[in-house]
C-alpha cells in the first residue's frame, strides 16, 4: 500500500500505480546513507539537490527532471546503500522495471545516453558532497565541482515533501 492508499504490485507496476505525492511523501521519510549520517538528511532532499545543481549548471529541463525523479523506485521499494545494491542483481532488475515506469509517467522514458550521463554525473557528485558533510570518517572525502550551494541542513521531513511537489510542479506540461 502507498501513502495515498494505493496497492500495487511491485512486479508489474504501471503508471497509474505512480503518483508524485506518494514518491514525494515516501523519499521525505527515507534516511540517505542507510541512517549511518550525522543527522536525518533524506533522499527526497538529496533529490531536490541533484534537481538544483542541473539547474545550475544549466541543464536541460527533462535532465533536471531526471535528477529530481532519479531515485524515485526507491519510494515504492526502499533504498539499498550503494556498495550492497550492485550485488544484488535481482533488486537493480526490480528497480529498473520499475524506473521505467515512472519514467514513462513523468516523460522521460526516451532519456537519451547523454541526459542519463548527466543526472548520474550529478549523482555522484552529489553522493561525494553529501558523504564528506555527512558521514564520519569522509571528512578528506574528494569532491567535484559543484555549481550550487546544496542544503545538507537537518530539515524536516514534510518541508522537504512539499519541495519536492512544488519543484515537480514546474515540470508539469
Amino acid at each position: 500500500n502507498t501513502y495515498t492508499g494505493k496497492k500495487f504490485d511491485p512486479m508489474q507496476m504501471t503508471i497509474e500505480d505512480i503518483d508524485a505525492e506518494d514518491i514525494a511523501h515516501a523519499l521525505s521519510l527515507l534516511c540517505r546513507g542507510g541512517g549511518h549520517i550525522q543527522y536525518f538528511y533524506s533522499v527526497g532532499q538529496h533529490s531536490i539537490n541533484c534537481c538544483k545543481e542541473a539547474i545550475a549548471r544549466n541543464y536541460s529541463k527533462r535532465v533536471q527532471l531526471a535528477c529530481l525523479l532519479h531515485d524515485a523506485s526507491e519510494a515504492y521499494i526502499s533504498d539499498i546503500i550503494r556498495p550492497v545494491k550492485a550485488h544484488l542483481s535481482n533488486y537493480l532488475d526490480i528497480e529498473d522495471q520499475i524506473m521505467q515506469v515512472i519514467l514513462k509517467k513523468f516523460h522521460l522514458d526516451d532519456l537519451n545516453e547523454k541526459e542519463n550521463q548527466l543526472w548520474k554525473e550529478i549523482d555522484d557528485a552529489l553522493l561525494n558532497y553529501e558523504l564528506q558533510a555527512m558521514m564520519n570518517g569522509e571528512e578528506h572525502r574528494i569532491i567535484q565541482n559543484i555549481y550550487s550551494k546544496p542544503d545538507v541542513s537537518e530539515k524536516e521531513w514534510r518541508t522537504i515533501e512539499e519541495e519536492f511537489l512544488s519543484l515537480l510542479k514546474k515540470y508539469e506540461d
